[in-house]
Parts: structure tokens; C-alpha cells; sequence
């Protein structure tokens, strides 16, 4: 890739790629010029088919048997790196894992760095980047849809979303500058309509994809959820119950929860972060009054703050500050309706209080009733409408680069529309084309590839 400024070494590199730990089989992966020269050494064996298993010792620099297994031989450029690769599969004991690496540490290999091996499949062409940081979210995926969509973008389903608009990108620059290189043509082809109308419709793909994208992040990071409200509002019931054990302590006395208390669950296939707060309200009890500090904070950063009021006495305790600023959405929940007798569901305001806002959930979280609801709910304010729709894993930086391409191309769009000078667009166009470009690497620096590939585990 042309515009990576980062080079590819020569060295060979090596790595134990199995986890830490005792296990039936370990395996130890070298790519590189040298991996069969020492592939073939630690195994004695003066040929090695490729693609083909061949169970055999390997030995010590005293010529020593230290294990025996299988070993693989993937020539380039048919392998995951590109290069050369040969994997080394024997017992899975930590110490023997070891012995074997230090082997091929003294035949010339060197030490492979967290994610070089994925940073070499990118850097000879063999992926891009999304789909080298999707190897990454697979393996810490959390639930079953967050691997499906870690799967879908490593088999190019992001990247064939992101070319597209690249190519629209490319084809309407090519035409606005054909258009500015020929003034002397008869039709202006930049007044005829055709320019605005390509601008608009790709501006509107480009939300689409970033809409598509901002839910694969969400299945792939997980969403935080804050419990709020006045004491005994039912924070740690509720918590308890959709986390399904007993994670909180619940009573009749008041400031029970002091600190915050947090669990991860799933809801749908949505990794959700919950966290009980302590209740908000006015004390001059120390610890519960730095309870109630951290339980605001923790409203700002959430992405969800579910906002519980006791049914039972609704006027008394309808009012809480939420003059904090909020990361998103605040839902509000009626609980203990298994006592008021109201009943389960969205409510609609004006059906029954003045004290009710425009989203509610009335939900018991001793019986059940109206959680399935609220769970729906939460769902739909995080912009999810179905685990399945999500065809994708996405990340922060995709955002924020498809924000910044978005961004550009519209203002393009309002200076083509009061200006309509070809120049400037044709060089929005082309800024907005360098954005998605940072999103599969085509653009990219060492600074960028440094911190993605450091965050992958040592041996991918």
C-alpha cells in the first residue's frame, strides 16, 4: 500500500500463539525469510510439504528431544502473514512452549511483538486494516452477535461498505474536474443538477454506513447503563434481577447502596455494563454523601441513565437533579408496581400523572412484570432495533472518521449549492476520500498502526 508510511523488516519473528497456561496442544508460529530453514532444524527434517502436518520431535541445541507434535509449513505469499510461516504444534505446558520458543530464538528468529503478525498480513496486502483489528475483536468478543460481526468484517463486509463509497467519491470527482478542465463544453455540467444530486445521495449513504457502523460499535464495546434515583427507589432490585443474582444488597433502610456496584450482562446480544448507584439525596453522613458524588459522575458518563421512581409514592419522590450534563439518553422507570397496582409496560404520559415524562417503563423487579419492556426499550434508545441488523464490528476511530468525511462532504454540499465553484469541491472530494482511507489503512501513519496493532495479543 502505497501510502503506508510504515516499512516491513526482514526479521523472522517468532511466538507462542496459544495462551498462557497449561493446555493439551500449544502452538509456536515464525513467519519470515528463515521460518522453514528453522522450522526444519527444530525438527530435523530436511523437507516439509506444504500445507501438510507432519508429526515429528524437536530438539534441542544438545540435540535433545524437548517435545513432539506437528509441524506445518505455509509458503508465501500463501499465508496469513504473507511471508513464509511455519507453525510448530506440540504440548500445551508452559514451561515446553518456552523451551521451543528459545529454540528458535537461538536459530536467528526474533521475538514477535503483540500484533505483528496481523501487522505484517496488513502491511504485504494479505488484509486491511479493518479487517485486521476485526482478528482482534473476535477474540475478545463478549457475545455470540459480537462475534458474528467480528467475523463478518473480517471476511470484508466493512471494507466493501467503505469502498463503495469510495468509489462514488472518486466518480463524482472525476466528473466535477472533468467538467472544470473542459469549460469550454457546451453544457455545464456542473449547473445541470447531476453534480448536486450525486453529492446528496452520497452524503446520504455515508450516514446510512455511519448509523450501520455506530451499532456494530455498540455490540462490540458493550453500552453503559446507570442505575439512579432517591433511595429506596428499587436500584439494587432491579439490578439483582437483570443480572440475575444476588449482586447488590437490598433493604428497607435508606442509603443502603453507598459506592457503586457494577456487573456486566447481556441483553439480546448487546454487552451492557450496569451500574447501581447510591441514592441521590441530600446527607451529612460522609461516605454516603461521596456515594451520592460518585453515582452523578457516574450519570455523566453513561449511555443509558435509567431514572427509578417508587410507584408507591410517585409525588413525593418524582423529583431528582439531572442538571448534570448527560452522555445520553435517560430513561425513566416506575417500580414497584406489584404494590401501586399499575399497570406494566411504556407508559404514555397524560393516561394517568402530570408527574409522568414522555418515556416511561412501569416495571416490578419482585415479579417481573414490564423488565422485558424496559429491556426494549433500553435496546431501541441505544438505536438497536435487532441483533441481526448490525452486519458489521466497528470501532471508535471508524467513527469519528466517517464524522470527519461526513462533516466535509456537507460542507462541500453548501458551498457547491451557493457557490457552485468545481475547485473547492473537487477538493472537499478529495479530503472527504483521505478520511475513509484511514479506515482501511490506505492512508495511515506509524503512530496510528503502533497503537492498533500494540493492543493485539503477542503471537496474532
Amino acid at each position: 500500500m502505497s501510502d503506508v508510511t510504515t516499512s516491513l523488516d526482514t526479521d523472522t519473528i517468532a511466538a507462542i500463539a496459544t495462551p498462557s497456561g497449561s493446555g493439551g496442544v500449544g502452538i509456536i508460529r515464525l513467519s519470515g525469510v528463515n521460518a522453514l530453514s528453522i522450522g526444519q532444524t527444530v525438527s530435523n527434517l530436511s523437507t516439509l510439504t506444504p500445507r501438510y502436518a507432519t508429526y515429528t520431535q524437536f530438539y534441542a541445541r544438545d540435540g535433545a528431544a524437548i517435545d513432539s507434535g506437528l509441524i506445518l509449513y505455509f509458503p508465501n505469499p500463501h499465508s496469513f502473514t504473507g511471508e513464509d510461516v511455519v507453525e510448530l504444534h506440540g504440548h500445551g505446558g508452559q514451561l515446553i512452549l518456552n523451551m521451543i520458543l528459545r529454540r528458535c530464538l537461538e536459530l536467528g528468529a526474533r521475538e514477535a511483538r503483540a500484533g505483528e503478525f496481523s501487522e505484517r498480513a496488513f502491511l504485504n496486502e494479505k488484509l486491511d486494516l479493518i479487517q485486521a483489528e476485526a482478528i482482534a475483536d473476535l477474540i475478545n468478543a463478549q457475545t455470540e452477535s459480537a462475534a458474528r460481526q467480528a467475523q463478518a468484517s473480517l471476511q470484508g463486509k466493512f471494507s466493501e461498505h467503505i469502498d463503495g463509497i469510495a468509489r462514488q467519491m472518486v466518480a463524482l470527482r472525476m466528473y466535477v474536474e472533468a467538467a472544470i478542465d473542459f469549460p469550454e463544453e457546451e453544457i455545464d455540467f456542473l449547473s445541470e443538477g447531476k453534480v448536486a444530486h450525486q453529492l446528496a445521495t452520497l452524503i446520504q449513504d455515508a450516514h446510512a454506513l455511519r448509523s450501520t457502523a455506530a451499532q456494530g460499535a455498540i455490540y462490540r464495546t458493550g453500552a453503559t447503563v446507570v442505575l439512579a434515583g432517591k433511595p429506596n427507589a428499587g436500584k439494587s432490585s432491579l439490578m439483582n434481577y437483570l443480572a440475575g443474582d444476588a449482586i447488590a444488597i437490598v433493604t428497607d433502610q435508606p442509603g443502603t447502596t453507598r459506592d457503586v456496584v457494577k456487573e456486566h450482562i447481556n441483553i439480546d446480544g448487546v454487552p451492557i455494563y450496569l451500574t447501581d448507584t447510591a441514592g441521590l439525596r441530600e446527607t451529612d453522613d460522609a461516605i454516603e454523601k461521596e456515594g451520592v458524588r460518585r453515582a452523578k459522575q457516574a450519570i455523566t458518563q453513561a449511555d443509558i441513565t435509567l431514572h427509578l421512581v417508587d410507584d408507591t409514592d410517585i409525588v413525593n419522590a418524582d423529583s431528582l437533579d439531572f442538571t448534570l450534563e448527560l452522555k445520553g439518553h435517560c430513561i425513566k422507570v416506575l417500580t414497584k408496581i406489584d404494590l401501586s397496582g399499575r399497570t406494566p409496560g411504556v407508559i404514555n404520559k397524560g393516561e394517568h400523572s402530570d408527574h409522568i415524562d414522555s418515556l416511561v417503563v412501569g416495571i416490578s423487579a419482585q415479579t417481573g412484570e414490564g423488565v422485558d419492556t424496559l429491556k426494549a426499550v433500553l435496546i431501541d434508545a441505544l438505536g438497536l432495533k435487532s441483533p441481526g441488523e448490525t452486519l458489521f464490528s466497528a470501532r471508535e476511530r471508524h467513527i469519528k472518521a466517517l464524522n470527519q468525511a461526513i462533516d466535509t462532504l456537507e460542507t462541500a454540499q453548501d458551498q457547491f449549492l451557493s457557490s457552485g465553484a468545481g475547485e473547492l469541491l473537487a477538493e472537499d472530494l478529495r479530503l472527504a476520500h483521505n478520511y475513509l482511507g484511514v479506515i482501511t489503512g490506505k492512508m495511515s501513519n506509524d503512530d496510528l498502526l503502533g497503537e492498533i496493532f500494540s493492543s493485539f495479543c503477542i503471537g496474532k
